[in-house]
């Protein structure tokens, strides 16, 4: 069993922030694979999923985000899993728009959201990072961050979550290298 992290802040004033692209990778995999009903459990919101023949938790906590650790701690001890069970998946500003990236551990590289999940159970999980693209300055970053994709971005979100939604497969049974092959083959990136 796999517990699958989508990264946001609650509620719709954040609904279509680029810092909530965690929570819309989260939604495409449950909407694909045919999840059961989103509930209220561990300080977010859960879904119970099988991808092939994997069984998988869905979490979107509800903590905001520079608290997400708080919930994936509650998930990991309830479902008595490990770090390496956990799977985050989050907006990243130094991947450029469309790309995927995914490794086992790591520093937070300044993310928040990883740095609080990382204070709760360790470096030692995975993470999937989802390219945003940096605004070009760094006092352009916390608007960026925190503001809305554009209409011109539709095209490539929607190509990126589909791909990452289609090959998450890849990931939950350890395999990065493939799992990035295949999201990037389907959204014309290089790989």
């Amino acid at each position: 069993m796999k517990l699958l992290v989508g990264l946001g802040n609650p509620g719709p004033a954040y609904a279509g922030h680029r810092h909530n692209i965690g929570f819309m990778a989260v939604d495409r995999i449950a909407a694909l694979h045919g999840a059961g009903p989103w509930r209220a459990k561990w300080a977010g919101e859960a879904a119970e999923v099988r991808i092939g023949p994997d069984k998988l938790w869905l979490l979107k906590p509800q903590t905001y985000m520079n608290d997400s650790g708080q919930s994936v701690r509650r998930a990991l001890d309830f479902l008595k899993l490990t770090p390496a069970d956990v799977i985050a998946l989050y907006d990243e500003l130094d991947l450029a728009p469309g790309r995927v990236k995914a490794k086992l551990g790591g520093g937070a590289a300044g993310h928040n959201g990883i740095r609080s999940i990382a204070s709760h159970i360790g470096p030692d999980f995975w993470r999937v990072r989802l390219g945003i693209g940096h605004p070009g300055h760094k006092d352009r970053v916390t608007g960026h961050v925190l503001g809305s994709f554009a209409k011109t971005d539709g095209g490539w979100l929607g190509e990126t979550l589909e791909a990452v939604a289609l090959e998450i497969g890849w990931i939950v049974r350890g395999d990065a290298v493939r799992f990035m092959t295949e999201v990037a083959r389907r959204v014309g990136a290089p790989g």
